[in-house]
């Protein structure tokens, strides 16, 4: 028989709130059972999918990629290094792209006053050549990183 852990004992091991665990329980992103007296209890494997979540959003992966990444993945056991390293597979090109963004923003950055108008014809960032100039005055797009 499967040792079941509390809320407080998966919160407490993953680094998490309980509250956490519930948001992520509502939003599919995990799963528990139910005790006699309507209490939950998860699964160990849940501390995996916990890891992998945290872990993901740490580097600006959605929960709906999440979400998405984590259906295809057995339910009848602990996710595997090969599970895991199949489903990062799928994310590596964004990535790639994200980190080649920030690294041209970090290098035109000493060109920006950062203050979000982004009329000047100066900007390198957001607007070469003072393109946006033809569609109004002021700032006319926000594109956040």
């Amino acid at each position: 028989m499967t040792t079941l852990l509390t809320p407080s004992q998966v919160a407490e091991r993953a680094g998490v709130t309980v509250s956490a665990l519930h948001f992520y329980e509502r939003e599919g992103l995990i799963t528990s059972t139910r005790t006699a007296g309507n209490q939950r209890r998860y699964r160990r494997d849940v501390l995996r999918r916990l890891a992998f979540i945290r872990t993901s959003q740490r580097v600006g992966i959605s929960l709906a990629q999440i979400r998405d990444a984590l259906a295809t993945l057995p339910l009848d056991r602990a996710p595997t290094k090969a599970d895991w390293s199949r489903l990062s597979q799928r994310w590596r090109a964004a990535l790639d792209e994200r980190i080649a963004r920030l690294q041209r923003l970090r290098d035109d950055l000493d060109g920006c006053i950062g203050c979000g108008c982004l009329s000047l014809r100066t900007c390198r960032l957001q607007n070469p050549q003072d393109a946006l100039a033809s569609e109004g005055p002021g700032p006319r797009l926000l594109d956040p990183l």
